[in-house]
C-alpha cells in the first residue's frame, strides 16, 4: 500500500476532526446538564473521559488541523475541559518535544521524564521515593497529574520571573479560556462542582497512562519512541497518537490517516524504533502497574546531554 500523500490528507477542513470536535463537546455538556441527574458516576466518567478526548484534539490543532488557520484550530478548542495547561503553552512545549534527536533530554525536550543523573543525586530520599512510585504505572495515573503539574507550573513561574513575555502571555490568555469553562459550570451545568473538579483530575490521569512510556532513552533517535498497537477505545480516545513513532516521523499526518499509514509500513516503522512495541494498554498494565519501567535519571545522559 502506497504512503498516503500529505497533500491528499490535507482540506480546507476535515470532516472527521470537526464531527469528533461535536461529539465531544456535545457528550461533554450532556452530561455536566443531564446526565448528572441520572447518575452522577456515569457523569463523571463521560466527563473525564470527553476532557482526555479534547486534549487529543488540541494535540491534532497544535499540529495544524483540521483547517490551515492556525488561528480557527486555537479557537476550536479554546475551552480548556483539562482545565490546567494552556492552549500556548502546550503548543509551545510540545512543538519543542518534536525535536526528535533531543528527545528524553532532561533539559531540552519538555515532556521528558528523566532527571540530570547529577540533579537525581542530590535530591533528598523522600524525593526519590515519590519519584519511582511516579515511575511505575499506578503511581503516574494516581500522582502523576498532581506532580506533572506542579512541575509544569513552577518551571513557567521561574521563565515568568526571567521576563519571557510568551510564557506570561500564554497563561494571560488562559483566563479567559479557563473562565469560558467555569462559566458553564457555574451557570448552565447540574453537575456539583467537586464531581467536575473530579473528573478533571481523572482526566488527566486518562492521559497520563498514553504519556506513561511515548518514550525511551536511546543512543538512536527513532528507536526513543514506541508504538502501541491498541484499535480499541483508547486508539480512538488517544486520536491513534499511540502509534506515537508514525506521529513523530510524520506529525503533520491526520490521526485518522495514522493506522492506515502504520498498516502499509509496519515493518519499517518497527524497523525504526527497534521493535519497541506494545500490543495494548492492558499489556502495559500487566508489565508496569507496579513496576517501573525506567530509572528516574537519564541512563544515557553524559556531557550535558542525551545520548
Amino acid at each position: 500500500m502506497p504512503l498516503p500523500r500529505l497533500a491528499e490528507l490535507r482540506r480546507v477542513a476535515e470532516w472527521p476532526t470537526l464531527l469528533m470536535l461535536g461529539v465531544t463537546y456535545g457528550l461533554w455538556g450532556l452530561a455536566t446538564v443531564w446526565i448528572t441527574d441520572i447518575s452522577i458516576f456515569l457523569a463523571i466518567l463521560i466527563c473525564a473521559w470527553t476532557a482526555a478526548q479534547h486534549s487529543s484534539l488540541t494535540h491534532e490543532a497544535l499540529h495544524g488541523h483540521p483547517t490551515r488557520s492556525k488561528l480557527v484550530n486555537a479557537a476550536l478548542v479554546f475551552p480548556p475541559l483539562t482545565v490546567v495547561v494552556p492552549y500556548l503553552r502546550f503548543r509551545d512545549t510540545h512543538l519543542a518535544h518534536h525535536r526528535d534527536e533531543r528527545l528524553t533530554d532532561p533539559y531540552d525536550d519538555p515532556e521528558s521524564n528523566y532527571l540530570d543523573p547529577t540533579v537525581w543525586d542530590r535530591l533528598p530520599q523522600w524525593r526519590k521515593k515519590l519519584c519511582r512510585i511516579n515511575n511505575t504505572l499506578a503511581g503516574r495515573l494516581i500522582l502523576g497529574p498532581i506532580l506533572g503539574q506542579v512541575s509544569f507550573m513552577a518551571a513557567d513561574f521561574r521563565l515568568i520571573r526571567t521576563g519571557d513575555r510568551r510564557v506570561l502571555a500564554g497563561w494571560l490568555l488562559h483566563i479567559p479560556a479557563v473562565a469560558s469553562v467555569v462559566w458553564w459550570m457555574l451557570s448552565v451545568a447540574e453537575m456539583p462542582v467537586w464531581a467536575w473538579l473530579l473528573s478533571v483530575y481523572l482526566s488527566l490521569s486518562i492521559l497520563k497512562l498514553r504519556t506513561f512510556l511515548e518514550h525511551r532513552a536511546h543512543d538512536r533517535t527513532t528507536a526513543r519512541t514506541a508504538i502501541v498497537e491498541d484499535h480499541g477505545p483508547f486508539g480512538l480516545l488517544f486520536l491513534y497518537n499511540n502509534l506515537h513513532v508514525v506521529h513523530h516521523m510524520h506529525p503533520g499526518v491526520p490521526w485518522y490517516a495514522l493506522p492506515d499509514l502504520y498498516r502499509a509500513r509496519r515493518a519499517q516503522f518497527l524497523a525504526a524504533n527497534q521493535d519497541y512495541r506494545y500490543r495494548t494498554y492492558a499489556e502495559v498494565a500487566r508489565k508496569y502497574l507496579f513496576r517501573a519501567k525506567d530509572p528516574v535519571p537519564h541512563p544515557l545522559y553524559r556531557d550535558g546531554q542525551a545520548r
